[in-house]
């Protein structure tokens, strides 16, 4: 069928269609783009073909929404560029990690990532940390450079000694308001975060495992500290996320109302129950203590002490995803990619879900659907259907069959954003204004 639209519409045909609403795949399918956004999709018999559009064969591929990792740490100093990346923090001006963080948010669309929700990098000598994650995010809405869509936490709302200020080096000084105490002083940093524009706000309730100076089971927060935490967020309209490695800091969060809880090494039976009643979002960021990531910290100057806490928690973190899984909480794929895992990477984390027990069509959408309601986009993207934004990738493979297809950024063919096809491999189109970068020797 035939119709008249105007000019400047796409249309992806015959892939096998999968929609990410956890439906059966359409085989023969058709999705018309008009402008930024879908407006049909479906069985290919059933579907108008506008006249005079683009025609993009999909035959033989899988047409599916751009994925979305709902944790990572785009500033901070990845193995993807820095031999030893303790002093790759520590030595790489705050700007410079903002060149850095743009390149790995365009190497992140290349392989198939079309949102990402930026956690923040903790810099102690800086004041105005928050500004930089936005100032990325700002700059790719401008158009100035081609990359993913971005949500910004800006900077971290966190109490002294928290686990996200001991990611630092403790002889390192703090500049001052990088940290605050008390309800009162934590209101005011989470308006502060949000003057800066920051899309949503991240804070901790527990220990963590990437430093050697503390253990996951130390509270970070009191309860009335979070409540106020949360309860500021929400009050500009705004989700909040908080790292729980804990069953305790778990119940707090929920007990706060908080929107995302991150990490989850260690749960029980209660903290478990609550979540799943209270229809929490869990991201367990599993591929950040796969033992592809403990070898790449290793090998990138991470010490002794902390790969053996590495691989301490690994067993936990998978023995609870499980549990997690099969009580019915709401997993939102997220990687933590921060040092590690190498950029680009981040579909392992589907490889880890389905190894632990979830089908290839539940995974994917963890990383479309779930992922969208979990970061507040759901009503943009997340699923391919008519009247949200065009966000979608063609897969030469089935990852229904294999999911670690979406690992192969070659069998990732087109990526489309908000229906620009920024990246074409068929044709040599690359989303990077930039070369790949590669070590070459220096201080660091």
């Amino acid at each position: 069928m035939i119709a008249h639209q105007p000019e400047g519409v796409k249309v992806l045909l015959g892939g096998l269609l999968i929609d990410g609403n956890g439906g059966s795949p359409v085989k023969d399918s058709t999705v018309v783009i008009q402008g930024q956004r879908i407006k049909a999709v479906g069985d290919r018999s059933q579907v108008v073909v506008p006249e005079g559009a683009e025609i993009l064969d999909c035959s033989n591929r899988v047409v599916m929404p751009g994925m979305i990792d709902a944790h990572l740490h785009l500033q901070k100093a990845n193995v993807a560029y820095f031999k030893n990346y303790q002093l790759g923090t520590i030595l790489t001006t705050p700007q410079l990690l903002l060149l850095y963080s743009l390149r790995s948010a365009q190497i992140m669309l290349e392989a198939g990532f079309t949102t990402l929700r930026s956690h923040p990098h903790f810099m102690p000598f800086e004041p105005n940390s928050e500004w930089y994650g936005v100032a990325l995010r700002d700059a790719i809405n401008a158009g100035l450079f081609p990359g993913p869509r971005l949500l910004s936490a800006g900077g971290y709302v966190a109490i002294t000694s928290s686990h996200f200020d001991l990611i630092a080096s403790r002889t390192l000084p703090r500049f001052p308001g990088v940290t605050a105490d008390g309800p009162w002083a934590l209101r005011e940093m989470v308006r502060k975060v949000l003057r800066a524009g920051a899309d949503f706000i991240k804070t901790c309730l527990s220990g963590g495992g990437g430093t050697a100076q503390e253990e996951p089971d130390i509270r970070n927060m009191t309860q009335e500290e979070i409540d106020a935490i949360v309860d500021e967020a929400h009050a500009f309209n705004k989700p909040c996320s908080s790292h729980c490695f804990t069953a305790l800091s778990q119940k707090m969060a929920v007990k706060a109302g908080i929107d995302v809880i991150d990490h989850c090494v260690f749960t029980d039976d209660e903290a478990i129950e609550l979540m799943a009643k209270e229809g929490k979002y869990l991201c367990p960021t599993l591929s950040h203590r796969s033992d592809r990531a403990i070898e790449e910290r290793m090998a990138h100057g991470a010490p002794p002490d902390v790969i053996a806490k590495m691989r301490k928690l690994q067993p936990y973190c998978y023995e609870n995803f499980k549990r997690i899984h099969q009580a019915g909480i709401k997993i939102a794929m997220g990687t933590d990619t921060q040092i590690e895992p190498t950029i680009g990477t981040n579909a392992h984390e589907l490889e880890l879900y389905v190894m632990l027990g979830m089908t290839s069509m539940e995974a994917i959408m963890s990383a479309t659907k779930t992922a969208a309601e979990a970061i507040w986009l759901d009503k943009v993207t997340g699923t391919l259907d008519p009247g949200k934004f065009a966000d979608l990738i063609v897969v030469d493979g089935n990852p229904l069959h294999d999911i670690r297809i979406l690992q192969d950024k070659e069998k990732i063919t087109m990526v489309f954003k908000e229906g620009e096809l920024l990246v074409d491999r068929e044709k040599g189109k690359s989303a990077g204004v930039l070369r790949q970068p590669v070590y070459r020797g220096g201080a660091y």
